[in-house]
């Protein structure tokens, strides 16, 4: 498996270039990302630990590094990240394991596992 933060870097430059390609877009779609994850019912930290779950059933590869990191970003303990990866397994099954070692090689590869 390649390594996550070389992928994560690379998915960093290119959402920039995205940015600068169609900004209005971004924007407005940046705006509706602030408002959704704001501290509500539920803590930002929180729905960033949904937004991973939900990525890891995707199986989306960028999701799933982002949502990471926003989650770490968010305060997020690995315990609490390792807890996430195991609802989604129990609601996928076997790919919910393949997906989850994105998860597992990316904490590794920051030293937080």
């Amino acid at each position: 498996m390649e390594s996550q933060l070389e992928l994560e870097a690379e998915r960093v430059k290119l959402v920039d270039k995205l940015r600068q390609a169609l900004p209005d877009l971004t924007t407005r779609e940046a705006a509706v990302v602030d408002g959704v994850y704001r501290d509500g019912a539920l803590s930002h930290k929180v729905k960033r630990l949904i937004a991973l779950g939900i990525a890891l059933r995707a199986g989306c590869t960028n999701c799933i590094l982002a949502q990471t990191k926003h989650a770490l970003n968010a305060g997020a303990t690995k315990d609490e990240l390792l807890e996430t990866i195991s609802v989604e397994v129990v609601m996928s099954g076997t790919t919910g394991v393949a997906e989850s070692l994105r998860v597992i090689k990316l904490l590794d590869e920051l030293g937080k596992l």
